[in-house]
């Protein structure tokens, strides 16, 4: 195993146990949990004793040996850990059965969505009850015509433990459809071409592709191929039918910041390659109907500045940051569209978040982020009038569906809350009126006015006041803080957490759990400030914002402070990892999903995926200020000998984002350190990625897993 000799890596190996896990005889008593059975206790991960010597510090590792997928030792003591916890949730068999069942009868198994137009078919995908995976057709002039299946998942899942269909992307014509699986979790993606007139597949396939385009002759594929770290850095040309090794390469990103993307505008006209790291941002494009001509360049890159571009008529609206955080959009004509042509049509608003522009023939609509809730507006060409989509509730997503169509007079759109379902509008521009095309159907007896959503405002320690969207039963409506209490929250990368309908929480809310979601510092709920406030050196305040808006519904008593369960995922694992380190004292219970909660070992390797772009995310720790201030919140390097919550760590074997070895390093260290008797589980899906298990079905019953681990801990199993 090799290092970078500019980690100053020292690595001192000692200690090497006979075993990977000890048996149950030679654990100690208080290694044990109030909720194993007696004869039963946890795994426990041999140490092969590791130091990293870097900026004047020392990062202790202990469990530095579990990276090594292929040692048969490390699958041997995930299995010991399944094995565990599968012991210490037997009890909870009938509840997760239970639970199961109920989350199943609030779907609809066999249901269609809502078909959309592109070119001479109405495209759509649809389930079938018991089958794990959607299945894609197509139907020719109508909706009344014969149904043409482009893609049936669950024919390519059979002999599979996983899959994952990427893109989807049909040629000008209708005839070929080029689309991209997953059949490990790794998001490593193959390319396919299907011939759609004899539903063959063609001989043409490449390895770990990412954006996938076609020109407008029906017959080249432009697609993009990642590195060793996971980085979508080459730009390939591919003709169908020939051999896919002699593909010409398009364009090569050497900075190892920026990742690439390509896509079509919908207007067909353009091909537009864009160049992105977390900060900064240029866009190529290419005539789609010339796909051997010369690439031209909008505008060259610059530090610390984003753009985007859409294309209508001679002009491209391009969305950038260059004279605020919050953007603004400016037109440029096609023919020379450098900076020095930029005519600004919207400008920077402090207080109203540009987050995205759509094009049409006639229109363009604003993707817009106000006082934390997501905006629609669509503006007319030819008169600048602006028409903003209203919405009946207080707290809500919206946001743009399908539309493939350039020359049309409707904008279709998606809108859900906590209490409403998921529903497809199309917005008349002309009439400036909504229809509602579907909302999905929750069967198994769901009653709307049951329910009950608001909107809080909490004060952060610092003053700064943070949004959290709560849903409770209505008839809970004077709680007198005696009910459990769920709190999530994500708070990085400029992300919003978005409130959207889930029948899944309908299990919990019936058991009398009222749930919160916090919109804390680090997301983008607030506009691109609110992202900076919770990133780089300003970090800490997504985890204090956490705490405080924890305190905040205890305090005003949304439920009882023995009986807080926390969950969150990815980034926000490593804020489950945090705020449990802050204040152990506060959690009753942690549901943590493919934490990253290893920040230090991880983002002092460049060769692991994202991490040389997450530099600019969480800082570089080969620098020393940014490395004394990430070593103050990273989870593993603050575990403490301490009581901590009950706690579920789940991630997957196969994950290309949070390595499975960050959770279950973390587990180790913290059962030698964790003096409490309260629960600590490794749950690791062998078969899986970042998400979890592929199929629905597989999906629910992990859902039904945490949910009954959680309500066990609260003591409202039933």
């Amino acid at each position: 195993m090799t290092r970078r000799k500019n980690l100053a890596l020292g690595i001192i190996l000692a200690g090497w146990l006979a075993a990977v896990w000890m048996p149950a005889a030679l654990m100690a008593d208080d290694g044990k949990n109030a909720d194993a059975p007696a004869d039963a206790a946890p795994p426990v991960a041999k140490k092969v004793h590791t130091e990293n010597h870097i900026n004047g510090g020392n990062l202790v590792d202990d469990y530095h040996w579990l990276r090594e997928k292929s040692n048969p030792e490390v699958a041997q003591y995930l299995e010991a850990e399944n094995a565990y916890t599968d012991t210490v949730m037997k009890p909870t068999e009938a509840l997760q059965k239970k639970l199961y069942e109920e989350m199943l009868s609030h779907i609809k198994e066999t249901d269609v969505n809502v078909p959309y137009k592109e070119g001479e078919y109405f495209y759509y995908s649809r389930w079938e009850a018991g089958k794990q995976y959607q299945i894609y057709g197509r139907k020719k002039g109508s909706l009344e015509a014969a149904e043409q299946v482009t893609i049936d998942v669950n024919e390519l899942a059979k002999s599979e433990k996983f899959m994952a269909l990427g893109a989807y992307t049909i040629s000008d014509d209708g005839n070929l459809l080029a689309y991209s699986t997953d059949n490990t979790g790794f998001r490593q993606y193959r390319l396919h071409v299907r011939d759609l007139r004899t539903g063959k597949d063609l001989p043409d396939t490449v390895e770990k592709t990412g954006s996938i385009v076609w020109a407008a002759d029906n017959q080249t594929l432009f697609y993009t191929v990642e590195d060793s770290a996971k980085r979508q850095y080459r730009l390939y040309r591919h003709k169908v039918g020939t051999d896919t090794k002699n593909d010409d390469l398009v364009y090569e990103e050497k900075d190892e910041r920026f990742d690439l993307g390509a896509g079509r505008t919908r207007s067909r006209k353009y091909i537009l390659l864009e160049s992105g790291s977390h900060t900064t941002s240029e866009v190529k494009y290419l005539d789609a109907a010339n796909p051997t001509g010369q690439w031209k360049l909008i505008a060259p890159r610059e530090q610390d500045i984003e753009y985007d571009a859409e294309h209508i008529g001679d002009q491209f609206y391009i969305r950038t940051n260059d004279k605020g955080r919050n953007f603004r959009l400016v037109i440029a004509p096609v023919s020379d569209p450098g900076k020095k042509n930029w005519k600004e049509i919207i400008p920077v608003r402090t207080d109203v978040m540009l987050s995205g522009v759509e094009g049409f023939q006639d229109f363009y609509v604003l993707m817009e982020r106000e006082n934390g809730l997501p905006q629609l507006t669509i503006v007319n060409l030819a008169s600048g009038a602006k028409q903003r989509i209203s919405y009946p509730e207080p707290v809500y997503t919206a946001f743009p569906q399908i539309n493939r169509e350039f020359k049309t007079k409707f904008f279709r759109y998606s809108y859900q809350s906590f209490i409403t379902p998921p529903s497809v509008f199309d917005y008349d521009v002309e009439k400036r009126a909504s229809t509602l095309l579907k909302q999905n159907e929750v069967p198994g007896g769901y009653d709307s006015s049951k329910y009950k959503s608001e909107r809080v405002w909490a004060v952060a320690r610092d003053g700064v006041r943070v949004p959290v969207s709560i849903i409770y039963r209505a008839d809970m409506k004077e709680t007198d803080g005696s009910n459990p209490l769920y709190v999530y929250a994500y708070g990085s990368y400029g992300i919003s957490t978005p409130v959207t309908f889930s029948g899944n929480r309908l299990s919990l809310l019936d058991r009398g759990v009222v749930m919160a979601y916090a919109h804390i510092r680090g997301g983008g709920e607030m506009g691109k400030a609110w992202h900076d406030a919770g990133r780089m050196m300003n970090k800490m305040n997504t985890f204090t914002d956490f705490v405080d808006c924890t305190e905040y519904l205890a305090a005003n008593k949304y439920g009882a402070r023995d009986k807080i369960a926390i969950e969150g995922g990815s980034a926000g694992g490593l804020l489950m990892g945090a705020v449990t380190n802050l204040r152990p004292d506060l959690f009753k219970v942690v549901v943590t999903h493919v934490p990253f909660v290893d920040v230090m070992n991880t983002m002092l390797d460049a060769s692991l995926p994202l991490t040389v772009g997450e530099y600019e995310e969480w800082g570089n720790p080969n620098e020393k200020p940014a490395y004394d201030y990430m070593l103050k919140y990273s989870p593993y390097d603050n575990l403490k000998k301490t009581a901590y919550p009950a706690i579920l760590v789940k991630t997957s074997f196969n994950d290309s984002q949070v390595m499975y070895w960050e959770p279950a390093k973390y587990v180790a260290k913290l059962r030698t350190l964790k003096d409490d008797r309260n629960v600590l589980l490794l749950k690791v899906n062998m078969a899986a990625g970042h998400g979890g298990s592929s199929g629905r079905y597989d999906y629910l019953k992990e859902v039904a897993f945490d949910y009954a681990f959680m309500l066990k801990q609260l003591g409202t199993a039933q």
